[in-house]
């Protein structure tokens, strides 16, 4: 190119640049990108004004019981309250959808109430009734003082930024929309009954009395007055008892069962075991079997620490556990071997079978189910004999206890609940219905007493819920296999007097040296409870 043609090039390319620049000038000028942009100015000012004024000055104090609470309100995608109760823990509601976050801290003290309630321990039960009341007003104080706040903090700074009067009003209007929009989607979406089970995180020992009794929780729980009443006097009482944690005192008729499985020669799993069930008054422990790795002679030392639990120990064999480790734990005096067999502890009848197979080696493969014959497993085979023993019983059996969930499909509509393992992580499940049952002259002389007959003849399968339990002992030297720990985990299961299971709470300890535990109460019934409907028999 010769230096004329070069020349020619970078005008025209200068020429196409001022005119670029010229056309972009005319449109940042123009009036509706004038406007497009100060509108979005105003916005991103009021919006950062309520952030600002909700993060730094959204609280308020007010008195529940003998507590001088502090509430405060924070922007959050998830919504939710937290009631921080120090040095106890914390409880953690799912109330309400987003985008603000109610927070409640219980740590202070107000000295004339607690004297007052140490004075007349009437004052407790008068506090828990006012509760309801006292966090309503206050609530309804923070609503108030959030608007006004995020309303003034959006003017400042509106202010500080435009300097004009239309503009700081105008981000007034936006933080008063946004601020109003916030709380009304709060409002709208309440869920009252989140109380019922709340998730708890804290130490151990304090888990009971600061959640409550399970069973007034499992028959109550859409009644939000009364299980804040409960709590707010539990907690009461942990802050103006001086000699001592109160007990925690469930319901006479409640019986409190320990499910673990999956111990895997875990030493620590023993200490946590006896901890629970002295914390909750356990009134019997079921392990769902695989306590060692190998099923080896050596590893029946580790079965000795069974009776240092103190309670009835019911057991069924895992496919790690041999025939010599079955009888380990048959020899302990407060332990319960159930193969193919059914016993009764607390008015409960429980039912239970080993594992058939035996593969402790990772080399090993277990049977799979035959979709298209699922009868010719072992494991569907030994689920099928032990719902053969029961119904040949002619009582209803309350549990049944399995290792492997894939031996719970025959169980289906034999009991209400079936206990497993096997999977190192928790699961809840609805069984499949069962077939139907054959005609009148087809049915056995001593037929399951589980199914219920309507009057027009017509039987009413039962609903089977199968629980799988992850590993009480983190999977053993498994556990430490991966990246992060497997988490230790255990369940308190609550039965009323009808043999009826009413609540449970999942309790998990972070894996292998790890210190974070924390402990969900679920309640039968409630939305909140994760039961996944089953199609298929679990494989």
């Amino acid at each position: 190119m010769t230096p004329p043609d070069r020349l020619r090039h970078l005008s025209s390319a200068r020429r196409r640049l001022l005119d670029a620049a010229a056309w972009t000038g005319r449109a940042y000028r123009n009036r509706w990108t004038r406007r497009i942009r100060v509108a979005a100015a105003i916005a991103v000012i009021g919006i950062g004004g309520v952030v600002i004024g909700t993060m730094l000055f959204a609280h308020a104090n007010f008195a529940v019981g003998p507590f001088r609470a502090e509430m405060s309100i924070s922007p959050s995608i998830q919504g939710g309250t937290e009631v921080d109760i120090p040095p106890l823990g914390s409880l953690h509601l799912d109330s309400h959808d987003g985008p603000i976050h109610l927070k409640v801290n219980l740590g202070s003290l107000d000295q004339s109430r607690t004297e007052a309630l140490i004075d007349d321990p009437a004052a407790i039960s008068s506090a828990g009734e006012h509760a309801v009341d006292d966090v309503r007003a206050g609530v309804v104080r923070l609503g108030i003082r959030t608007l006004g706040i995020a309303v003034l903090s959006a003017l400042l700074l509106s202010a500080l930024v435009f300097r004009n009067i239309r503009r700081v009003a105008a981000a007034g209007v936006t933080a008063l929309v946004v601020t109003l929009g916030s709380l009304g989607l709060a409002a709208v979406t309440l869920r009252p009954g989140s109380i019922a089970e709340p998730r708890y995180e804290g130490l151990l020992v304090n888990a009971p009395a600061v959640v409550g009794d399970a069973r007034r929780i499992a028959d109550n729980y859409g009644k939000y007055a009364d299980q804040l009443q409960q709590i707010v006097s539990n907690v009461s009482r942990l802050y103006t008892t001086v000699s001592s944690l109160p007990v925690y005192e469930p319901a006479g008729n409640t019986t409190r069962i320990l499910h673990i499985s999956d111990l895997h020669l875990n030493p620590s799993s023993w200490g946590l075991i006896r901890t629970v069930v002295q914390t909750f008054d356990i009134d019997a422990v079921v392990d769902t079997g695989d306590m060692v790795d190998w099923g080896s002679a050596a590893e029946t030392s580790y079965v000795s620490s069974i009776r240092s639990v103190g309670v009835p120990y019911i057991y069924v064999r895992g496919n790690h556990d041999s025939g010599i480790i079955q009888s380990a734990v048959g020899r302990e005096k407060n332990a319960i071997v159930l193969d193919n067999k059914i016993t009764t502890i607390d008015g409960l009848t429980i039912a239970g079978i080993g594992d058939p197979e035996f593969t402790p080696d990772k080399t090993t493969a277990p049977a799979k189910v035959n979709a298209d014959d699922p009868g010719s497993s072992p494991l569907v085979a030994a689920g099928d004999r032990l719902a053969q023993t029961i119904r040949a019983s002619g009582k209803p059996v309350d549990i049944a206890m399995v290792h492997d969930p894939a031996m719970a499909g025959p169980l289906s509509g034999v009991v209400p609940l079936v206990l497993a393992g096997h999977l190192h992580h928790r699961e809840v499940s609805l069984l499949p219905a069962p077939a139907p049952e054959p005609s009148a002259s087809d049915v056995p002389a001593s037929p399951a007493p589980s199914p219920s007959v309507a009057a027009d003849g017509a039987r009413d399968p039962m609903t089977t819920r199968l629980m799988v339990e992850g590993s009480t002992g983190g999977a053993g030297l498994r556990g430490l296999e991966k990246e992060k720990p497997t988490p230790l985990t255990l369940s308190v299961l609550y039965f009323d007097e009808k043999h009826q299971l009413k609540a449970y709470d999942d309790i998990q300890l972070g894996g292998t040296g790890e210190s974070n535990v924390t402990m969900q109460r679920n309640v039968i019934g409630a939305d909140a409870e994760q039961v996944t409907p089953t199609s298929a028999s679990p494989s």
